[in-house]
């Protein structure tokens, strides 16, 4: 699978969505990203996987804890594609646009002067 569809396919899910959120204010324990939501130790650690082989996150040990951290060079990968891809929807709608307001110019009637 590609980088950008792995990422995009981690981001799918708003556990994993929310996990990345509450890591954009800084790193945190399994158990501080674990603590908002109601589902078991083995389901949180699933999310933490797909995120982390998605190398959205990267986990680390600190003593007798393991830390978990944003890598933000993935999420500016799809930020960046998400990008590209609106400047494309905008130049054409920006052609749309121009070209109905010609149309629309084309069918009014002039006046006639007398």
């Amino acid at each position: 699978m590609d980088a950008l569809t792995q990422t995009f396919s981690a981001l799918a899910d708003p556990t994993r969505r929310a996990i990345l959120a509450r890591l954009a204010t800084g790193e945190a324990t399994v158990g501080e990203l674990a603590k908002p939501f109601d589902i078991s130790g083995p389901a949180i650690s699933r999310h933490i996987k797909v995120l982390e082989e998605a190398r959205l996150i990267e986990r680390k040990v600190q003593a007798r804890w393991r830390v978990c951290a944003l890598r933000r060079e993935r999420l500016a990968e799809a930020e960046n594609w998400i990008g590209e891809m609106r400047e494309f929807w905008e130049a054409g709608f920006d052609r749309l646009e121009a070209l109905l307001e010609a149309e629309d110019a084309d069918e009014k009637p002039e006046k006639e002067t007398p």
